[in-house]
């Protein structure tokens, strides 16, 4: 189905964009992740990232030309779609939040004289489709003295916590989103101005129609663009522009291992030009030293006493509840459990890290073998339209990953390409930077089929939900040291149970059975996997 993508509105400030370079062309396949043009705002001139996958099947609005944010940009679908409705229905879209916020900024406008030199600055849009934020921390506090480049807040969506820069000075006179509530895109933020300034009837009237309850989206995909991208440990944040998160991006270096020279230790261009990396702490060093440094600060409860905690849903715990409903009573569940020999897979495994340089788990062995099955199983690296079924013959495996505020699903791009070795690779360094909570949206998109490994915790067997768009999951249990019987004798051996939750909407019974049996296959004679 064609998706509608709309002029972004990249800052508090930004009311129209111009196309300075369409990095894409009509005709051209889109991935997720992908750039599709340059846009240029009141501010900077940035990347526009593609959240969807697809052909590019119309450009509306041509290199140098200007738009108003929500102006129809482009439209991308599936090559030789019909989109004649979708041209014939207009060129912007608007929801009706935005209505509601428009005629709120209306009321605004027309009820009270803004007092000069006050800015009124609202919730932004950091995406083409988000439409909520969250204001994870308030970096100012009224009566604070702001000046342009400042970091205001962290503001959270389902995918990441950005930092949110100001592009005006002044006092920060008036807090429209406490820490932690959820506000629509257009809700009034904050009100900067002269100190002493009276705005109070600007923040009445900009209450007035507004959206109280958090609109119900799609997926929210949040990306850092205008303003500073915000990577996070458990100890502390790095702060990047966008100029010197390019040039990172183009060394080959990883920013939080840049000391920051700017503003709040902000990383500048100048900090990654002069970087070097000698001396550097590895991730894992980082990680396990923020780690020791946290003391988690238990409350008193008295014996005998009723006590309760309530602990306020974060925008990823929303968006993992209302995707795993939506999976588990939409998508027919069905499961198939089968037990492994892995005495071969253990004895594989032991050869390959007895070389140098080398380490591979028995989860990056679940992985390739996956991949390799799913390769001559295509079905079920499927997913389910009401339209159509979709056979993708790549293979992007998601792993999940357990973080502290929920679930993540790092992806691995074209797993079936990958080795052993480059697969545990990948899977460390996504895991890392889920876990550190520096993973990008773009790393978290475009699965095909997921993998869920409880073995690590001592769990023989288990059944997942679908993470849909996918058609299943393969749930993995712990290696089991028992009796088992082998030509005729019993004998210990070592065995492993996995369960596969299957769509069956698209994947019948025996397609999920004879998976499995090419899945059992690869894992009881891995030699078969490097042929």
């Amino acid at each position: 189905m064609a998706q509608i993508i709309t002029m972004p509105r990249l800052s508090d400030t930004m009311t129209e964009g111009v196309v300075a370079t369409w990095l894409k062309k009509v005709g051209d396949t889109i991935k997720t992740g992908d750039i599709l043009a340059e846009i240029e705002t009141d501010k900077a001139t940035m990347e526009f990232e593609s959240f969807h996958d697809g052909v590019l099947l119309h450009i509306g609005i041509q290199e140098g030309q200007s738009a108003p944010v929500d102006s129809l940009l482009a439209i991308i679908g599936t090559a030789g779609e019909d989109i004649s409705a979708l041209l014939s229905g207009g060129t912007t879209t608007e929801t009706k939040e935005e209505k509601v916020v428009e005629e709120t900024k209306t009321v605004t406008s027309s009820a009270v004289e803004m007092p000069a030199g006050v800015k009124v600055v609202t919730m932004p849009r950091l995406s083409d489709t988000m439409t909520t934020g969250t204001v994870a921390t308030w970096l100012k506090k009224v009566g604070d003295t702001v000046k342009e480049g400042d970091i205001l807040a962290e503001i959270e969506t389902d995918k990441a916590t950005m930092e949110f820069e100001s592009f005006n000075a002044g006092t920060l006179l008036y807090i429209g989103v406490q820490e932690g509530d959820s506000a629509p895109v257009d809700t009034i933020l904050a009100i900067l101005g002269p100190a002493g300034t009276d705005v109070s009837g600007i923040a009445a009237n900009y209450k007035v129609g507004a959206v109280v309850e958090a609109p119900k989206t799609e997926e929210v995909k949040a990306v850092a663009q205008d303003v500073a991208v915000v990577e996070q440990t458990t100890s502390g944040r790095v702060f990047a522009s966008p100029l010197a998160k390019k040039i990172a991006q183009d060394k080959g270096i990883n920013l939080s291992q840049v000391k920051g020279s700017g503003e709040n230790g902000r990383i500048v261009k100048s900090d990654v030009e002069n970087f070097s990396p000698s001396g550097v702490a590895t991730p894992a060093q980082a990680v396990a030293e923020a780690t020791n440094a946290v003391t988690a600060v238990k409350p008193f409860v008295p014996a005998g006493e009723v006590f309760q905690e309530e602990i306020k849903n974060s925008q990823m715990r929303k968006t993992i509840a209302r995707r795993l409903s939506e999976s588990k009573f939409t998508a027919p569940h069905y499961y198939l459990t089968i037990e492994l020999d892995m005495d071969n897979a253990i004895a594989s495994r032991n050869m390959i890290n007895g070389l140098p340089d080398t380490k591979v788990s028995f989860n990056d062995m679940v992985i390739k073998a996956s991949a390799m099955a799913l390769k001559k199983h295509p079905q079920v690296n499927s997913q389910w339209r009401e339209d159509a079924m979709v056979i993708n013959h790549h293979v992007n495996i998601g792993v999940a990953v357990a973080v502290e505020d929920g679930l993540m699903v790092p992806v691995l791009k074209f797993t079936d390409q990958m080795s052993l070795t480059q697969i545990g690779a990948n899977v460390k360094d996504l895991a890392g930077k889920a876990k550190s909570k520096k993973i990008q949206p773009a790393e978290m998109e475009g699965s095909t089929f997921t993998i869920s490994n409880l073995g690590m915790f001592g769990i023989q067997s288990f059944t997942s939900i679908i993470n849909q768009p996918n058609s299943a999951i393969l749930s993995v249990g712990a290696i089991v040291e028992k009796p088992v019987v082998k030509n005729g004798q019993i004998v210990v051996g070592n065995t492993m149970t996995v369960t596969l939750a299957c769509d069956h909407r698209t994947v019948d019974g025996a397609t999920g059975a004879q998976f499995l049996q090419t899945f059992k296959a690869f894992m009881e004679n891995p030699v078969t996997m490097l042929a």
